[in-house]
């Protein structure tokens, strides 16, 4: 004989069960769709905004194998190619996320200095955000670490589709990522302390693995020493090849000399002359792109002065009140920025509760606050593609660059404007109609209760209160809606 816990865990577990194969077969059925692209797409009639240029009032956009063919107003569509009428809508490039760590399944490990970790290893492609991007008009991520760090992890730039962290990659290893601002749990001298310490020992590790390659160098040709430490140093350091750095100093070599980009996080405009002076020293200045925290606009002429990519964060308003008079005042920061002008890029705010969370309301408030429109459309677009290091294949629709496009119902800065559809390589990737979680979160269809569920009787077992569902309840449990792509696959078969 069975408990009524028993039934319940079988009940429950079935549930979970269906719930996974439903998600896996939609999952699976997405990516064959994905694999076999149309060789030919055109998107016409729509208003395009390609952000480099001036915008097209009616026009088209060519695509073959996953790359923009032609752009214009009088483009010749091939006889073969698959037309996709846009008329009355607005095509734009997809937007890009310049710095995001809720794709990871951790946003920072525990340890000060983790070079030689990869967000790649973090990466969990199951995550809703992905989702919630695609729906979004977001079409590029720079997966990287949280603040909350000395040296983070590797950085890679990814697209919100694909079952495995290989198939979301778009550029692997663009930057490591470093914080001058103090971590919880530490304080600004033990911040850069941590730093000199860490290049200090960067050094000796080189120091020395370039004497071993010398004295290994005369051990071949069965010859002494003849030189003193120094210079055996020197003449060691060419003759170590990339594979002979071990894994917890490849990255920072790699950083210092020119063949990884940093991310560095400023929080205060103190934090400013610390980003600078560290990455000059250090010889990684000109991959530098600063992260900068609400308050640092206040060494907008410093800033200015560093000539490097901007990234601000989600917060776009700042209050401070006066110590003395108690007088609020109020900062748009993009606002200094742009008068200043600043290069800079836009980030969603991670609270998907807010307006905040969408890139174009982000863009839409900087013209409220009296910034020029192409500003603030290049701020989602092609700045934050030129801060990751992919501007010549992303960010904005020219001819030869990457067909990652989206479709909106309206300009993308009104905020009655929907994503209709987004192209991600030339793959759609993403269509509204098909986007059953949207209906059923508006109403405007229900899920579907499988069979193997409905037919299940469970008279007189409790169900576990944690799950929402109260005695009796069993055989009403519901599995997810299919992922909007298992309808899209369902039509082509047909």
């Amino acid at each position: 004989m069975k408990s009524n816990r028993d039934r319940t865990e079988i009940v429950v577990n079935r549930r979970f069960s269906i719930q996974f194969m439903t998600a896996l077969a939609a999952l699976l059925i997405a990516t064959a769709t994905f694999a076999s692209p149309p060789a030919k797409i055109a998107l016409k009639g729509g208003r395009i905004i390609p952000i480099v240029g001036e915008d097209i009032p009616v026009g088209t956009i060519l695509i073959e194998h996953g790359k923009i063919k032609a752009v214009g107003k009088d483009v010749e569509i091939p006889y073969d190619a698959m037309v996709v009428d846009v008329t009355g809508k607005v095509v734009m490039p997809g937007m890009i996320d310049a710095h995001s760590a809720r794709g990871l399944d951790i946003r920072n490990e525990n340890l000060d200095v983790t070079p030689f970790l990869d967000v790649y290893d973090a990466i969990d492609p199951s995550k809703l955000y992905f989702e919630d991007a695609l729906r979004d008009g977001i079409t590029t991520i720079h997966a990287i670490v949280g603040h909350n760090c000395v040296i983070g992890g590797l950085s890679r730039a990814i697209h919100p589709i694909g079952i495995t962290p290989d198939e979301m990659t778009q550029q692997p290893s663009v930057s490591l990522k470093l914080s001058v601002a103090p971590q919880n749990r530490s304080d600004r001298m033990a911040q850069l302390a941590t730093f000199r310490e860490t290049f200090r020992e960067l050094a000796e590790y080189l120091d020395d693995l370039a004497e071993t390659k010398y004295e290994e160098s005369l051990e071949k040709k069965d010859e002494k020493i003849k030189v003193g430490p120094d210079e055996a140093k020197k003449l060691g350091k060419d003759l170590i090849k990339p594979e002979d750095y071990d894994d917890k100093h490849r990255n920072l070599v790699k950083l210092t000399g020119g063949q990884l980009g940093a991310f560095v996080y400023a929080g205060r405009a103190a934090d400013i002359a610390a980003a600078e002076s560290l990455a000059k020293q250090h010889g990684f200045f000109d991959q530098t792109t600063l992260v900068l925290g609400p308050r640092c606009y206040k060494a907008i002429e410093e800033i200015k002065a560093t000539g490097r990519p901007v990234v601000l964060d989600s917060q776009l308003l700042y209050r401070e009140e006066n110590p003395i008079t108690g007088k609020i005042t109020e900062t748009f920061i993009p606002k200094v920025y742009a008068d200043a002008g600043v290069a800079f890029s836009l980030l969603p705010s991670g609270d998907t509760s807010l307006a905040e969370r969408y890139l174009n309301y982000q863009a839409a408030r900087c013209v409220r606050n009296g910034i020029a429109r192409k500003t603030a459309l290049e701020a989602i677009t092609i700045n934050p593609a030129r801060a990751i290091g992919i501007g010549d294949r992303f960010g904005s629709i020219e001819v030869g660059k990457t067909a990652n496009v989206v479709v909106m119902s309206g300009d993308p800065l009104d905020f009655s404007s929907w994503v209709d559809l987004v192209y991600i390589n030339g793959i759609r990737a993403y269509e509204r109609e098909s986007d059953v979680r949207l209906k059923q979160l508006l109403g405007e269809e229900k899920p579907e209760i499988p069979e193997q569920v409905k037919g299940e009787k469970n008279e007189g077992a409790p169900v576990d209160p944690k799950a929402g569902h109260s005695k009796g309840d069993a055989d009403k449990l519901e599995a997810p809606a299919p992922n909007e792509m298992t309808k899209d696959a369902e039509k082509k078969k047909e």
